[in-house]
Order: C-alpha cells, then structure tokens, then sequence
C-alpha cells in the first residue's frame, strides 16, 4: 500500500490503533496534524521526511500525498482522531483515487465516544439516551439549530469550544430548554483534560477561557458524570 490515511485517535498517544502505529514505524513520508500527539511523531523512523500539515491548504495536502504516492514511498497521513470522522479524509481519499494512487483507511479512535468516556459520560444509556446525533459546531450560525433541537438523544458537537456560548443561545431559541444537562470537555483524553458541567443556559459562561480543542456534549447522559466520577476517583485512590 502506497498511502495510509491513518487516524492517531483523540490526543492520548496510547490511544493509537496497533496497525496504526505499525503504519507510522514504517513510513519514510510522515504528513501529520499539529494536534497529533508529538510522541506519535517521534515514532517515525529516523531519516524519514516528517511534514507538518500547519500552514498548508487541503488541496495542497492532497498534492503533498499524490506527489509521494507517486514515487511508491509508505506515506502516513496522520490525523487526529479517526481520518472519516470530521478529518476530511474523504477528501483525500478522493484526490488519490483520481490521481490512481493506490491507498488505505486505518480507522483511529474518534473523539465522538472516547473523549466523552473519558470525561466518564457515556453517550447512550438506558433510559436516558439512545440516539447520538454529531456535527461540526464551528459555523454556528449556519447549523439548523432547529433540526438539533428536535432530535431524540444525545448532541455531541466538534470544535465547538470557541463558540459554546452562541451555540447554547440558538439551541434554546430553537427549543431546546435551558436547564438541559450540558458539558465541555477540553483537551478530552490528555492528562489535561478540563471539564464543565452547567445547564445548557449557563454553559457558555461556565466554559468561558477553556482550552481548544473541546467537545460539547448536550443531553441527560451528562448527569451520569457525577456518579461515575465519584466511581472513578475511588478507582485510582
């Protein structure tokens, strides 16, 4: 295989996927995220080209990737979390698949489950939630808050961090009350994990100067959080 697309998982480095670090061992091209944990990096063989993905356009990720396809070199795309989970690995996948490339997906550890598991709220629960419903928060103003609002279960929103408290705002003009159960989890995964919990209301306050990259979590599985915390922290005494 001339290219993996391999997904690093959610920030932990021993979160990492087994044929995916083998993938990363043995590569002479490395193309990687900035928020990939530099210890994953590190593992790259020595005298392989390492190639920082900051600072340069998808399209020209997708030339970097055909050009070294090209030449029949291991080439990693290394991604954070999983490459088809909202890490345009589609895009590439696309780019080599026109340009005749031959290429891999090595599936990673999505932020979607693992960094609400590691906050210790798990995103379906009997009784609570049975529905998981994931976007991409970013352009806030242009989601249909309302469709959001409607939804069964759970709401799980990525890179939403910077614009919690907007995104609060809409959903409750959409209907969804204030006092639903809410949580930011910044930096999820990593020993410096930060975590809020406050009604959908208040969030954006409570959540205020947190650290990027953050998930949102919205929904009643948030409530579960104090329990298995308080489960958790016994664990490790």
């Amino acid at each position: 295989m001339t290219v993996s697309l391999v997904g690093a998982g959610p920030g932990d480095p021993e979160l990492i996927t087994l044929r995916g670090l083998a993938r990363v061992r043995s590569c002479e091209v490395l193309v990687y995220d900035r928020l990939v944990a530099p210890e994953i990096v590190a593992e790259a063989p020595i005298g392989s080209l390492r190639i920082s993905r900051d600072g340069l356009g998808q399209e020209e990720v997708n030339a970097l990737l055909v050009a070294h396809g090209r030449r029949n070199r291991p080439v990693v795309r290394l991604k954070g979390g999983d490459p088809f989970v909202f890490g345009r690995g589609g895009e590439e996948a696309l780019a080599l698949v026109d340009a005749g490339v031959p290429f891999e997906v090595v599936p990673g550890v999505s932020s979607l489950a693992s960094v609400p598991a590691s906050a210790g709220i798990p995103l379906t629960h009997r009784g609570l939630a049975s529905a998981v419903t994931a976007f991409a928060a970013h352009d806030v103003d242009a989601l249909d808050a309302a469709a959001l609002a409607r939804v069964p279960g759970t709401l799980v929103g990525f890179m939403g961090g910077a614009v919690v408290g907007r995104l609060a705002e809409r959903l409750i003009e959409a209907g969804l009350p204030a006092a639903t159960p809410a949580a930011v989890v910044a930096r999820g995964t990593m020993e410096e994990e930060q975590v809020v919990v406050a009604p959908l209301g208040s969030l954006g306050a409570a959540a205020h100067g947190l650290p990027t990259p953050a998930l949102v979590v919205i929904g009643d599985v948030v409530t579960l959080r104090e329990a298995l915390g308080a489960l958790r922290r016994v664990a490790a005494a």
